[in-house]
């Protein structure tokens, strides 16, 4: 049995039980040497000094690392397919007579269906489409020499 007075004061909350998904909230020890069970205190550093200068180094403190250039441009080249292909169906499928015209959304819901067959619908979503692929060269472009 897990301890509430414990759980409900590090909550802030007097008499909430702690749910079994949610993590504990006890520190993690920066040091090592903590962990081991060592007594080993806090290393200190001189006054003024950096943790570089002074030899101390922190294990959470990482240096962002930059994503490889293979991938950037997967991605690149992915996102921009995928525009493409979302692009050139949005904007075809309103004149494709089989997917539209015959659309069993469209023919369960007439009302939406006579809406649909508005020429100024199918030309608001071919336009929708358009938008896609333009979004879609322009990354293409863009990102092309860089």
């Amino acid at each position: 049995m897990r301890p509430v007075a414990r759980d409900a004061k590090l909550r802030g909350v007097p008499g909430r039980e702690r749910m079994s998904q949610e993590p504990e909230l006890t520190p993690i020890p920066a040091n090592p040497a903590m962990q081991s069970g060592t007594a080993a205190g806090p290393v200190s550093q001189p006054a003024g000094a950096t943790p570089a200068e002074s030899g101390v180094s922190h294990p959470h403190q990482h240096a962002p690392q930059r994503i490889p250039r293979w991938l950037e441009r997967a991605e690149l080249f992915l996102r921009v397919l995928l525009r493409l292909y979302i692009g050139l169906a949005v904007c075809f499928a309103p004149w494709w007579h089989m997917f539209w015209d015959q659309n069993p959304l469209f023919l369960q819901f007439p009302r939406i269906g006579e809406y649909a067959a508005s020429g100024a619908v199918r030309g608001i979503i071919s336009g929708l489409g358009l938008l896609n692929l333009w979004i879609a060269f322009r990354d293409a472009i863009r990102h092309r020499d860089g």
